[in-house]
């Protein structure tokens, strides 16, 4: 019987080798460089004929330990982690073919530091960028067709505003045209979807947020079939974008406890949800698990029962950035702060942080207003969470 997400992530990291002795947790390597007793060992590790560690920028034993842990959360053959999300998103893309002459087709509706990265650093290099609504598929596929692209660059739950891609109908448009998949399942998690077993060739993610899980780590990672890991292996040495021992340590710790904090998360964000769908102060709210959200259907159909995801979006009623300003100040529990997945509540204004890359221009086509705030909704009680929220609303005179 295969074992369930839950269980893996419990046994996150822990060591296999066999000695009379196994310590139940990831022992820390902080070693940069590692000796053989046998010079002739040394060269086959070097030639990568047989397993073995020389040099951290090339491997280290605990950084290992967690590449094998997310590979099996994500139910694939391999993983690299990498320094940063971003990181592995540009290895991930380098390694996928995002080369001089090729395009990437990506969503609109795109995190602002992906966007900053595909238009600046990756056009500046010859590579064609062009973004389409990933949640329309027939302009997904006429777009497939007009391109011609290398690859799709998805979020399966998009930044700030919570569309849900529908990766199978987009994987079976990407391959159908020979292009490959990226996707950025930071936001989803293992724990609410696998683009692997959806057909996704590549899956990203920033592992400061969910998987590390409390705010005290920088790390990314990539995962795709062993093949691919070591073509992408050899750039990571050259490029020498690795994850420190110490990081790895704590992403390790952090995944053991993911699926109990995100059913905690997507609980609460469900809650927090409704709460603010019926606060007058509110115009609107994304949350993909509310039955008035555009992709409420998809939701259901990819992810598990109750699960929508542990961040909510809205817009406050008749707010400027003055007003905005002034809710996040009035807050006393929620943490006004630039990241997301941590085990407390955080509170992101999307036009001056998250999409700060884009104009004003830009911001308004894609529906970002500076009325928007964003929430990472953490594992406090939801009470607790839903009264800071109605007295800083208060705060502003919106309550």
């Amino acid at each position: 019987m295969e074992k369930a997400l839950s269980t893996f992530a419990a046994h996150a990291g822990r060591p296999t080798a066999a000695t009379d002795y196994r310590p139940i947790c990831t022992p820390v390597h902080n070693a940069v460089t590692y000796t053989y007793g046998d010079m002739g060992v040394l060269d086959a590790v070097f030639a990568g004929e047989r397993s073995g560690y020389v040099y951290s920028r090339f491997g280290n034993p605990t950084v290992t330990a967690l590449e094998e842990a997310i590979a099996q959360l994500e139910a694939e053959e391999a993983a690299i982690a990498c320094a940063s999300g971003m990181a592995a998103l540009h290895l991930a893309l380098l390694g996928a073919g995002a080369t001089a002459g090729s395009t990437i087709l990506t969503s609109r509706d795109l995190y602002g530091g992906t966007h900053a990265l595909l238009n600046t650093v990756l056009v500046r290099q010859g590579v064609r960028v062009r973004a389409v609504e990933m949640t329309n598929l027939p302009a997904v596929e006429a777009a497939i067709g007009e391109s011609k692209p290398t690859l799709l660059l998805i979020e399966t739950i998009s930044n700030p505003l919570l569309r849900v891609a529908d990766i199978p109908s987009l994987v079976k448009l990407a391959h159908t045209a020979g292009a490959g998949v990226i996707v950025d399942n930071t936001f989803a998690t293992p724990c609410l979807y696998r683009p692997i077993l959806h057909g996704a060739d590549y899956v990203v993610h920033s592992a400061t947020k969910y998987l590390g899980g409390h705010g005290d780590t920088l790390g990314g990672v990539i995962v795709s079939s062993r093949q691919r890991c070591l073509a992408i292996r050899e750039l990571q040495k050259l490029i020498g974008d690795v994850l420190g021992p110490n990081e790895a340590w704590l992403i390790v710790r952090g995944i053991k406890t993911l699926p109990l904090r995100m059913r905690q998360q997507c609980q609460n964000a469900d809650l927090v949800a409704r709460f603010l769908s019926e606060h007058r102060s509110v115009d609107k709210v994304f949350y993909p698990g509310l039955p008035t959200h555009p992709d409420f259907a998809l939701c259901r159909r990819l992810f598990p029962a109750n699960y929508g995801g542990a961040m909510v979006a809205f817009e406050i009623r008749g707010a400027a950035q003055e007003q905005v300003f002034g809710f996040m100040d009035a807050l006393k529990l929620v943490v006004p702060a630039t990241s997301l997945g941590d085990v407390c509540s955080l509170a992101l204004y999307p036009t001056h942080s998250s999409h700060r890359a884009f104009s004003d221009e830009e911001r308004q086509q894609l529906g970002i207003r500076p009325n928007l705030v964003r929430l990472s909704v953490g594992i406090e009680e939801a009470a607790d969470i839903i009264a800071d929220l109605e007295q800083a609303l208060a705060a502003i005179g919106s309550g």
